[in-house]
């Protein structure tokens, strides 16, 4: 029986097609269940309607606090019964309502445990590194503090901006992330226990 993936994303959802692209080629051993996202409207969503995947959005703005947001994400990922999350590109940190319930992987533009946080591309570079790169790991309550799953580096080029350098970035990312999740999926135990990631 495959995996089920919940994938979160925010954005234009360029890495979901990735996870998407590798489940539909086989090369991936899961099943996307769900695509959920904090945005409705947003460009990923549309992506997974447009392959089929159903979808969800939980809004920050329709609940009076994080708390009662978290908890209504959580129920929403576990009408799915996701064996993993997959974060890509999803821009809201999780409370324990949802960390402690639920495996949950992300992503990060940097080579952690350097650079954490929201602008780690854009810090990398002010930091005049010559290499920078990507990380999988598993979420925890603090951001970009889970354990590390895989990393690859990407050196920074002379007149790189934080958008070209993103995008070389993210170039890998899409390649690592569902190697990543394959070795996941096939294993026993997708990730860290919950208690461990909280």
């Amino acid at each position: 029986m495959s995996a089920r993936l919940v994938v979160l994303a925010s954005g234009a959802g360029s890495t979901l097609g990735a996870v998407l692209d590798a489940v539909a080629s086989g090369q991936l051993p899961a099943e996307v269940v769900a695509v959920g996202s904090d945005r409705p409207g947003c460009p990923a969503l549309a992506r997974a309607e447009a392959a089929g995947v159903p979808t969800f959005a939980v809004p920050l703005s329709q609940f009076a606090d994080r708390a009662d947001w978290n908890l209504a994400f959580a129920r929403a990922l576990a009408d799915h019964r996701p064996d993993l999350v997959v974060c890509a590109g999803f821009m809201r940190v999780f409370g324990p309502s949802v960390v402690h319930r639920f495996r949950i992987v992300n992503t990060h533009p940097a080579l952690l445990p350097a650079f954490k946080g929201w602008h780690g591309v854009r810090d990398a570079l002010d930091a005049g590194v010559k290499v920078t790169g990507c990380t999988v790991h598993v979420a925890r309550l603090e951001v970009d503090d889970g354990p590390i799953l895989a990393q690859e580096a990407v050196p920074v080029l002379d007149g790189d901006t934080v958008e070209t350098l993103h995008e070389r970035i993210k170039a890998v990312e899409r390649r690592l992330y569902p190697e990543v999740l394959r070795t996941l999926a096939e294993a026993d135990e997708p990730v860290a226990s919950k208690e461990e990631t909280g």
